[in-house]
């Protein structure tokens, strides 16, 4: 890490370069340099009303084990006691596998020549700053599609996509296994759109065929009959302790989610994953159709991903809020919910 925060590096050999998420030049796999390491370690707002209508939601959350030792089996549960209700992202652990020293954060934005169709880099930005601002020290790495995704980051994050960008996404991503494998030692991952469906078993390809997808999260995905776009407001799982969702959407995908996996949220308005729930979680991965991008209109989100991987945050100062929540606030008063 350097002495400054928040610095942006590019994966030697890369032509991405600063935050600009250009393309890179094409370089055989078997040549590909490897990514440097990080030198990084390491939920707000207001009571949501919940639909009485809404997704079974247990009393109680069923926290996962704590993260294994170097080497040990992943940290996200088979599947969760359905009585026992959601599946919540346990604390930091003083044993985690990673050697980042405290207080820092690496961020890994994945293929953003491929999934960064709708603006969601500005979702990298946020965890940026409001990192930043509470002091957490952060060293932003950009991964183009040719080069190897590094296993010691602690948030990835992957956007949106069109389909054949998607597929491709998809078959590279399985055959690095670097986000796989950094999903197995209890990383954070955040994946909007394309990048949510292709984290399941399966999704949609360009004329709806099944697609093999990464198996990292309990879901499968789907061409549905119409396409959702526009705003969605949808109510998060109490569990996380996160406000009302606010976002846009703009696809056809229809998700649904196995034992392993819990929605994220009720749909108040908008398709999400065309069941009436939206998004789902498991663990330390959590995906979701909304752009917005979905971390600027949701700072709480942003919030409680920054709190997986780095443990419990100071709130921010009143100042340092205001044109977050007032964009926020702008946005949901913008949709009859």
């Amino acid at each position: 890490m350097g002495a400054h925060q928040g610095r942006h590096r590019r994966v030697p050999g890369s032509a991405v370069d600063g935050v600009d998420g250009v393309r890179g030049s094409a370089i055989p796999a078997d040549d590909a340099p490897r990514p440097p390491s990080f030198p990084a370690g390491g939920a707000a707002g207001e009571e949501p009303v919940w639909p009485a209508a809404g997704p079974p939601w247990g009393e109680e959350p069923v926290v996962p084990p704590a993260e294994p030792a170097r080497g040990g089996d992943s940290v996200h549960p088979a599947g969760p006691d359905w009585a026992g209700g959601p599946l919540v992202a346990p604390a930091p652990q003083s044993q985690a596998v990673s050697s980042r020293p405290p207080g820092g954060i690496g961020l890994v934005w994945v293929y953003p020549d491929l999934l960064s169709t709708y603006g969601d880099r500005g979702n990298l930005l946020v965890l940026e700053r409001r990192a930043r601002l509470r002091g957490i020290r952060v060293e932003s790495v950009h991964v183009n599609s040719d080069q190897p995704v590094p296993r010691d980051g602690g948030i990835y994050l992957l956007g949106g996509g069109e389909d054949l960008p998607q597929i491709l996404a998809a078959r590279r991503l399985r055959a690095d296994g670097g986000l796989a494998a950094a999903a197995s030692r209890g990383a954070v991952i955040f994946a909007v759109c394309a990048g949510y469906q292709l984290l399941g078993a399966e999704f949609g390809g360009e004329e709806g065929q099944p697609m093999a997808g990464l198996e990292i999260l309990d879901i499968s995905s789907g061409r549905g009959e119409r396409r959702g776009v526009g705003e969605i407001i949808a109510d998060v799982d109490p569990a996380l302790g996160v406000p009302r969702l606010t976002g846009f959407e703009n696809h056809r995908g229809v998700t649904r989610l196995g034992q392993g996996a819990r929605p994220l949220a009720k749909v108040a308005v908008g398709v999400g994953n065309g069941d009436g729930t939206e998004g789902a979680y498991a663990g330390r991965v959590l995906g979701t159709y909304l752009h917005g991008p979905a971390l600027v209109r949701n700072p709480g989100l942003a919030d409680l991903l920054l709190s997986w991987a780095a443990g419990p945050l100071e709130p921010l100062a009143a100042a340092d809020e205001e044109l977050a929540l007032k964009l926020r606030g702008e946005r949901l008063a913008a949709v009859p919910a």
